[in-house]
């Protein structure tokens, strides 16, 4: 059975990100994701709000996009994968499990007119598309794939 597995989220972030680099040199970014949910309640027809936290890692020339112009409460959107992470508790010895998101690509939706110190909107700024913003590739044609778990630097 064929597997389909695509997220499109937009949302606000929840902190800076957070920029590392493996030491083979592959930048990896952190950055955590509230996504809004509004509806009215059929019965009470109060407004009612509800806000999904997502993580979601970045790597190579697109984490370090996100790292250079994002910072906490910068809307962006995002379009990737999902991934369950496994490991065991060190202190407990149980079984953990997290669900994620690995990005495939972004789309800045500030207008840049609310950066600090009047920096222009990177997405204006190239005349060419970036490739964060670009069309997603076709599978391994310029794609980074996460690297090795010895590689990760957190």
């Amino acid at each position: 059975m064929a597997g389909y597995n695509k997220v499109i989220l937009i949302g606000n972030l929840t902190r800076d990100p957070e920029l590392r680099y493996t030491p083979k040199g592959l930048a990896i970014a952190k950055i955590g994701l509230a996504v809004n949910r509004s509806w009215r309640d059929a019965n009470t027809g109060e407004t009612k709000e509800e806000v999904t936290f997502v993580d979601v890692d970045a790597f190579g020339k697109q984490a370090e996009v996100l790292g250079q112009y994002m910072k906490k409460g910068s809307p962006l959107m995002v379009e990737g994968r999902l991934r369950l992470d496994s490991w065991e508790d060190k202190q407990t010895s149980q079984k953990r499990t997290k669900l994620g998101v690995v990005l495939e690509s972004f789309q800045f939706l500030d207008s840049g007119r609310n950066r600090e110190g009047g920096a222009p909107d990177p997405t204006r700024a190239r005349s060419a598309p970036a490739p964060a913003s670009a069309a997603p590739a076709t599978p391994n044609e310029g794609e980074e794939s996460p690297p090795e778990e010895d590689d990760v630097p957190f």
